[in-house]
């Protein structure tokens, strides 16, 4: 089959599905869908958005994922991170649940997806490189954080508004007053039910099972027809697919940044999951492709009216876990958001929003591990550092989270210039290995009485041509007696214009002085560029040297330290 087709429709190269993997994807993918159902009225809760958008987001979004990414197991759809990142973009824009909220939801969404079906699209990848797993992660752990914390009210059943009014007033004793001691029951006895079956909730629905127990009990004793938080009357029926109406440009300016964040942010959630599902059934996925299949989830979320979607860790792993072959899977699970959709909304609506922030909050537990600074401390105190700030950053800046993400990839960037900024350049002579190595660390003596001798362990570059120069200008003149530098260039990758600039003026006006500059090692690369830029011309024929021994045997004096080389 063709290449091309096979990018814009990679769901082709699909195996042709046989009875066994019919079978295990039909019981993956129910199995993923009866959790996916009440975790995506949860997380459009905590998106700001009307419940049943969640299900719409549940709905076509996964199918179309799976259909035009790279990787057939990810389970995607509403996901806590994403919707939380929705819910602090939009802080500030409109009121949570309100129809402007619902509109700049969706072209938070549009916006988002199509960065990524043009980063796709131009093969760049890559960028998510660019942003470091040390960001990533304590971007994450904070995130949780917050998301718990902003669950626990609802949770423990308390009006979060309420409280903080009390709070505000000083009438702490108040607040005990004000709790809602059957969606208390609700929240906390949901969390812990879903831990204390933690272990099997890869073999069993443990959330359907918590969800059909707090929606009967809800009905039964009509809690809420007496005042009870539930999720409350949902239409039933597909979602009307649409194009939104456009804004502002001012809104769109305000979307853009939140929109590049989610993008970015989301698809390393992704990224994340297609990795561990590679590694497991040993098949290859394409990064570019995943792009674009994220993104173009993500559009079909927004015309169904929803919010934006990723790929969940945890569900894919889960339906990693529980058989699932290929792609048919999200199929299946299709089925059981559709079968809710058209007919078991009035049966969600009884729903305790306690349950739901309970749903919430179990799985985001998992993602708060302390010990995940304690490594990087263990690791490199440099980067532990960018990731407690970065912790810190989005926790001070909640709820404009992306400002945490910005925080980090500043410090990051700047942490990795500086050390571009810093290479490690050394004195080197001849070890007993008959190679070049660092005079210090092994003690070794010049390479000859009148030889200076430099390794640097960088490119050749703007940021790193001036400590060479400075490096090698100040020993020849703290050094009377050196008339001639030997540049073993064999760690140098690459070289620029600076570079250039840099060497030519260093054997020219080192060739004033009486010093002779000599390079070693060179790389065809490197040496490709100072013949086009003309600079090899002013480097003497007898200069160069191909290998470290050769500069060795040419340039160690006497000749008895020379045998010493061999």
């Amino acid at each position: 089959m063709h290449a091309s087709l096979l990018r814009w429709l990679p769901f082709l190269a699909w195996p042709r599905p046989t009875s066994d993997t019919l079978v295990a994807d039909a019981r993956a993918g129910f199995t993923l869908g009866l959790i996916l159902v009440p975790q995506a009225v949860a997380y459009a809760m905590l998106a700001g958005m009307p419940p049943i958008t969640g299900l719409y987001a549940a709905l076509i979004p996964p199918v179309i994922s799976v259909l035009f990414g790279s990787c057939q197991l990810l389970g995607a759809g509403p996901v806590a991170l994403t919707s939380m990142l929705v819910a602090g973009s939009l802080s500030g824009l409109a009121w949570a649940g309100s129809p402007r909220w619902v509109e700049l939801a969706i072209w938070l969404s549009l916006i988002a997806g199509a960065i990524q079906i043009l980063v796709g699209m131009l093969r760049l990848g890559m960028i998510v490189n660019f942003l470091p797993a040390t960001v990533v992660g304590a971007f994450t752990q904070a995130a949780a954080v917050l998301i718990v914390l902003s669950q626990l009210p609802a949770m423990l059943g308390l009006d979060g508004r309420a409280v903080a009014d009390l709070y505000q007033s000083a009438r702490y004793a108040d607040i005990a007053f004000s709790v809602d001691w059957a969606g208390f029951a609700f929240g906390v006895g949901t969390l812990v039910f879903l831990l204390a079956l933690k272990k099997y909730s890869k073999r069993m629905p443990v959330v359907l099972g918590a969800a059909l127990v707090c929606g009967i009990v809800s009905w039964l004793t009509g809690y809420g027809a007496k005042g009870g938080a539930v999720v409350g009357a949902l239409p039933a029926g597909l979602p009307d697919f649409a194009v939104p109406a456009f804004l502002s440009w001012e809104d769109y300016r305000a979307l853009l940044p939140a929109a590049a964040v989610i993008a970015i942010v989301s698809f390393v959630e992704a990224l994340s999951s297609a990795k561990t599902i590679s590694r497991s059934n040993r098949q290859r996925w394409d990064e570019d492709q995943e792009f674009i299949g994220q993104g173009l989830a993500k559009l079909t979320s927004a015309f169904s009216g929803a919010f934006p979607v990723s790929a969940s860790f945890s569900r894919s792993a889960l339906n990693l876990y529980v058989g699932a072959r290929t792609g048919w899977s999200a199929l299946f699970a299709f089925v059981c958001v559709l079968v809710s959709l058209l007919f078991l909304t009035p049966a969600i609506a009884h729903l305790p929003k306690a349950f739901l922030a309970a749903v919430i909050v179990v799985p985001v537990m998992n993602l708060v591990q302390p010990a995940f600074f304690v490594r990087l401390w263990r690791t490199s105190r440099p980067e532990a550092v960018i990731a407690v700030i970065t912790a810190i950053a989005t926790l001070i800046s909640a709820p404009q989270l992306q400002w945490g993400v910005l925080v980090g990839f500043i410090l990051s960037l700047s942490y990795f210039m500086y050390g571009r900024a810093h290479p490690r350049i050394i004195e080197v002579g001849v070890h007993e290995d008959g190679t070049l190595r660092d005079r210090a660390r092994f003690a070794l003596g010049a390479l000859a009485p009148d030889v200076l001798a430099v390794r640097m362990d960088a490119a050749l570059s703007f940021v790193t041509a001036t400590p060479l120069e400075h490096f090698i200008m100040t020993r020849v003149r703290a050094d009377p007696s050196i008339k001639r530098v030997l540049i073993y260039a064999g760690p140098i990758n690459s070289i620029d214009t600076t570079g250039v600039d840099t060497l030519s003026y260093l054997v020219g006006n080192l060739r004033e002085q009486g010093v002779e500059v000599y390079l070693a090692g060179l790389k065809k690369q490197v040496e490709d560029v100072l013949v086009a830029s003309g600079a090899m011309a002013i480097i003497a024929p007898g200069n160069l040297f191909r290998t470290e021994r050769e500069a060795i045997h040419s340039l160690v004096l006497p000749a008895g330290a020379a045998a010493q080389a061999h």
